[in-house]
């Protein structure tokens, strides 16, 4: 006998497929929300995908501090891809189900990019730093060389942090029930589903992303402490200004995605209603990805300037 997710041995039900539930409501909900996520995964690609070729193409922005942008523009166009394509998928279909392996797939891809964000929004935050308070410094020691060394660093610690609880969850029984009241396939709503406690798993999963997080925020937090005393023993009103606002973009971005990251995977999560999750996980995976070609282009003369050669804006 065959169920619907489950294949059926003599003594237990091995779940085959997970229902996302996403975001429920009436078929007109569901189209009005299809309608609003696709614009916002277009504009997304398309914002970021833009700012990577401007940083390619000219050779005005091939200086570290646009390198980083660069990546960083690649990188969010990867991680809203992890998520919004198969809220899509589950907005136009009947059954909401994923696959077992599709399912921890995507716990993989999206717990890696996100943690390839935080590594990426550190070396930003250094690389201001440098040009800020050690300008005489910056060139010998932000070279092209170290700027792609740290770059691949990032990549590689990023996927390699969490490879271990991938394959702890994979090692997991599940047995039903198979429903997830999320958008994706994140931790809790896994090891919620377990039907065997896994406290090793759990208690390592949350103690590295509390590490991660409250330690990259807190060296972020620490740059940006001396930066702004540099920025304010600057005697020229232009200077400073010129100042905030290359740090202004980036502290923008810090604090929209540290901040949802902050209440989603440090504070206790159990106690959250399952929208209050959604909406959490929605800020730093979507909006930050969708406000980010925004946020760095509107207030940078040389990305505007480039953004229209690209563009072919006179």
């Amino acid at each position: 006998m065959k169920a619907l997710g489950f294949v059926n041995n003599s003594r237990t039900s091995t779940v085959t497929e997970f229902v996302l539930l996403g975001f429920p409501g009436c078929q007109e909900m569901q189209s009005f929300l299809f309608s609003v996520f696709f614009g916002v995964y277009v504009f997304a690609t398309v914002g970021n995908g833009t700012i990577v070729c401007a940083v390619s193409l000219d050779k005005r922005l091939h200086t570290p501090m646009y390198i980083l942008l660069g990546n960083f523009a690649f990188l969010e166009i990867w991680y809203i891809t992890s998520t919004v394509p198969s809220m899509l998928g589950n907005f136009l279909s009947k059954t909401k189900t994923v696959s077992f392996v599709g399912c921890l797939m995507q716990f993989y891809f999206f717990t890696s990019l996100g943690t390839t964000e935080t590594y990426f929004l550190c070396i930003m935050a250094y690389d201001r730093y440098l040009a800020i308070c050690r300008p005489l410094h910056y060139s010998t020691v932000m070279t092209t060389r170290l700027c792609c060394i740290l770059i691949s660093l990032c990549w590689l610690f990023g996927f390699l942090s969490y490879a271990v609880s991938a394959v702890h969850l994979s090692q997991l029984p599940f047995c039903g029930p198979n429903i997830i009241n999320h958008f994706v396939c994140d931790m809790d709503q896994l090891m919620a589903l377990s039907c065997a406690p896994a406290p090793f798993a759990e208690i390592t999963f949350y103690s590295l992303s509390t590490f991660i997080i409250v330690l990259t925020l807190l060296y972020i937090l620490s740059s940006y402490t001396l930066l702004l005393r540099a920025v304010l023993r600057v005697p020229s009103a232009t200077g400073r200004r010129k100042a905030f606002s290359t740090c202004g973009s980036h502290l923008t971005v810090v604090c929209l995605f540290f901040g949802a990251l902050l209440a989603m995977y440090v504070s206790p999560t159990a106690e959250n209603p399952a929208a209050m999750q959604k909406i959490m996980t929605l800020f730093y995976s979507v909006v930050t990805p969708f406000l980010n070609p925004l946020i760095y282009s509107l207030r940078n003369k040389e990305m505007k300037a480039a953004l229209k050669k690209v563009l072919r804006i006179e």
